[in-house]
């Protein structure tokens, strides 16, 4: 049955303006972990999606381990994100922000006093990390105690509520991409041998106990979540078993009554991809909306709409590049070419001034 991508939609309670979701991007224009004014602009340009999910964002200092990303822990952090989403509502549009820890991908230089670079367990990640001195080989994290489970996922619980204190329509846990949710599930990063770690069911306690705390704290029907079984960023990748743990995620995921699974395929982006038998196997267990991401043009997007292997479609750089982007998608006008140079440095160049089609 053919689907218009670009027909309302519904997420939840929710209604959407298309089924075009622009996806989280680290963009690390902030100062001092507090969103401006510049940010706002950015997001509301891009304001015609059905959904944005914001750039991660750090729920607690520890969760801070990139250079100029923001938070949603103090009172500067909320008020610079409600100017953010009073733009995107101003606009008609729905929006979401992603809680990103960062876990042990992080360095100490770039974290605010007091805080440290924690992890699952005391496993170094391969490779370097950006500060303001230059690129520092990844610590060894401290392997993060009883008492500091129990402090970060109330820190996870708190950011929620900051978030729908700042106006936010609900958050996405960042579950994804190698950071400390990931980091929990995976037998390379987790090590452990007690409650939060061993089997894939242990592994997966801590995504499910953030899950639970965030849901208790603003409602499962405004929390979402992002997965990315086959991801291979930041030094981790596929495990023994790896079909089976997020199938039963999946299910455990749809018990709590998310309100989304967003789902990552980095295959076109050189990672193995997700094979479609498991994203279908993920589609049945998950009995909320199933956000597809990865590598997507319209014309792959409506075809896998069609085939109900999906109910919203997430891009990325596109929307990075073309604020207009549904329009563009729409009337199959060329699409602008993203300025990788201009990805994670301050200023407006290759940020707000990529032109639309007026």
């Amino acid at each position: 049955m053919f689907v218009d991508l670009f027909s309302p939609a519904l997420l939840g309670n929710l209604k959407l303006r298309n089924h075009l979701v622009m996806a989280p991007m680290t963009r690390a224009r902030t100062l001092d972990n507090v969103p401006n004014a510049l940010m706002a602009t950015y997001y509301e340009q891009r304001a015609t999606a059905g959904l944005i999910i914001t750039e991660g964002t750090a729920p607690s200092p520890n969760g801070l381990g990139y250079l100029n990303i923001p938070g949603i822990f103090t009172e500067a952090q909320v008020s610079g994100w409600r100017n953010v989403t009073e733009s995107i509502h101003r606009k008609g549009g729905k929006i979401f922000l992603q809680l990103m820890h960062t876990g042990r991908i992080g360095h100490a230089a770039n974290l605010p006093p007091g805080a440290e670079v924690l992890g699952p367990s005391a496993v170094a990640a391969a490779g370097d990390m950006v500060t303001a001195s230059g690129p520092r080989p990844h610590p060894v994290p401290r392997r993060m105690e009883e008492a500091d489970i129990t402090v970060a996922i109330q820190g996870f619980a708190q950011g929620a509520r900051n978030a729908r204190g700042a106006g936010f329509d609900g958050v996405e846990l960042h579950s994804a991409n190698g950071y400390l949710l990931d980091q929990f599930l995976n037998p390379r990063s987790n090590q452990r041998n007690d409650d939060w770690g061993g089997d894939s069911e242990k592994r997966s306690r801590f995504v499910l106990a953030v899950a639970r705390a965030v849901s208790e704290a603003i409602g499962a029907d405004r929390v979402g979540i992002r997965l990315s079984p086959y991801g291979v960023f930041n030094d981790l990748g596929p495990f023994e078993g790896i079909d089976e743990a997020y199938v039963a995620l999946a299910k455990e995921l749809g018990r709590l009554g998310l309100v989304y699974l967003h789902l990552v395929d980095h295959g076109a982006m050189g990672a193995p991809p997700v094979p479609q038998a498991i994203k279908d196997a993920l589609r049945r267990a998950f009995p909320g909306t199933l956000i597809l991401s990865g590598g997507y043009d319209r014309d792959r997007a409506e075809s896998d709409l069609a085939a109900d292997r999906g109910d919203l479609v997430a891009f990325g750089r596109p929307f990075l590049a073309n604020p207009d982007l549904p329009r563009r998608l729409q009337a199959r006008a060329p699409l602008n070419e993203p300025d990788g140079a201009t990805f994670y440095v301050p200023g407006a160049k290759g940020y707000t001034d990529y032109p639309t089609l007026d």
